[in-house]
């Protein structure tokens, strides 16, 4: 005999669905960090390089790459972006009608 398993549907946010008291901010920092992690491997950099770049030591580098987004800011996250040679461009909307609330995201090009 098999168990039935419950499946329960993501809201979209792994933060909020873990219950996390500030899961808007914890999305956009792990989706700024996926970025800065995908533009150092872009450039084939080591974490020593990157580190150098950003002006942090490479423990903090591995850290953030590792996903410990609690010692970076989202402000200190887009002055890596900048050094990385990204833009980052902040956009206030209006809500679409039809979504019951306004959302904060990360849009990349």
């Amino acid at each position: 005999m098999s168990k039935e398993i419950k499946v329960q549907s993501s809201s979209g946010n792994i933060f909020a669905d873990l219950g996390l008291a500030t899961s808007d901010e914890l999305l956009i920092k792990a989706e700024l960090v996926r970025q800065i992690s995908d533009l150092i491997a872009a450039r084939n950099l080591t974490q020593t390089e990157a580190a150098k770049l950003l002006g942090i030591d490479q423990p903090k580098i591995s850290a953030l790459l590792r996903g410990k987004l609690s010692g970076f800011s989202t402000e200190r996250l887009f002055r890596f972006l900048n050094a990385l040679g990204s833009d980052v461009e902040i956009r206030v909307i209006p809500k679409p009608q039809s979504n019951s609330q306004a959302q904060t995201r990360v849009v990349s090009v």
